[in-house]
């Protein structure tokens, strides 16, 4: 029998677009959100149920209101969720895994569509990402520059349903760049970037698959780094040798 549908509430509904807006870096630690007239308005809804999705993600460590000439509703550091989502994926077996192997299925065949598809809009909106990314100065331009590098590929492979699913898949490995040094992932970024749109620009298919594969490989390695290989905010990893091994073991 088919497991039973749950309705979601508006509320959780704003919650979670939200909540996914702050996974795939878009808003990230420091930033504060539109006033909340301005936000219920972009999203098209009453203040009451914009304010009860805050309190959520407030509730959830996500945002915090401050008070004073500068208040309003800004990002945390983001510890207690990347503390969650790390458990999650150090816990639930496979998941990582499953997550980055069902993304590369997805973001390889965008490439794919996009190499045949694209258009000199599609182009041009890849290289001025890219140029962005180039150019970023910290790690709120960087995330922000990636992320839009991805919906341009999809907007180029003409399925609104793969770009949906993209950004979904995208948010569930947590936008965790800021926990690493921001010097060290910039470059080579850049350059798995590079590489998929000159595949992308020449049509070329098997090479625009290659080159997202292969950039989505090195993200896998830095994003394993973090999830089980000591803490990112710093503090000591205090597993043993042996939890260490063991982790080693089951992961073969």
């Amino acid at each position: 029998m088919a497991n039973g549908v749950t309705a979601q509430t508006l509320t959780e509904a704003v919650a979670d677009h939200l909540r996914r807006l702050i996974h795939l870096g878009e808003v990230g630690p420091g930033d504060r959100l539109p006033a909340e007239r301005d936000l219920a308005e972009q999203l098209g809804i009453a203040r009451l149920s914009l304010r009860e999705a805050l309190k959520t993600l407030q509730n959830d460590g996500y945002v915090e209101v401050r008070r004073g000439a500068r208040g309003g509703t800004y990002v945390t550091e983001l510890k207690e969720p990347v503390a969650r989502w790390r458990a999650r994926m150090r816990t639930v077996s496979g998941e990582f895994d499953d997550i980055v192997d069902f993304r590369i299925a997805l973001e390889t065949e965008t490439a794919r569509l996009a190499a045949v598809r694209r258009g000199p809009a599609d182009l041009a909106a890849l290289r001025e990402t890219i140029d962005d990314l180039s150019r970023a100065h910290d790690r709120t331009a960087f995330r922000q520059s990636d992320s839009r590098f991805h919906a341009a590929l999809a907007t180029a492979a003409r399925s609104t349903r793969l770009l949906a699913a993209v950004e979904s898949i995208r948010a569930e490995l947590f936008n965790t760049y800021d926990l690493l040094p921001f010097v060290d992932p910039v470059q080579e970024s850049v350059d798995d970037h590079e590489a998929v749109y000159r595949a992308v620009e020449a049509g070329d298919v098997d090479g625009a698959t290659t080159a997202i594969r292969d950039h989505i490989e090195n993200a896998r390695a830095q994003l394993r780094a973090i999830v089980f290989d000591g803490d990112p905010f710093g503090a000591p990893d205090r597993r043993t040798d042996a939890e260490a091994g063991a982790r080693e073991e089951r992961g073969r």
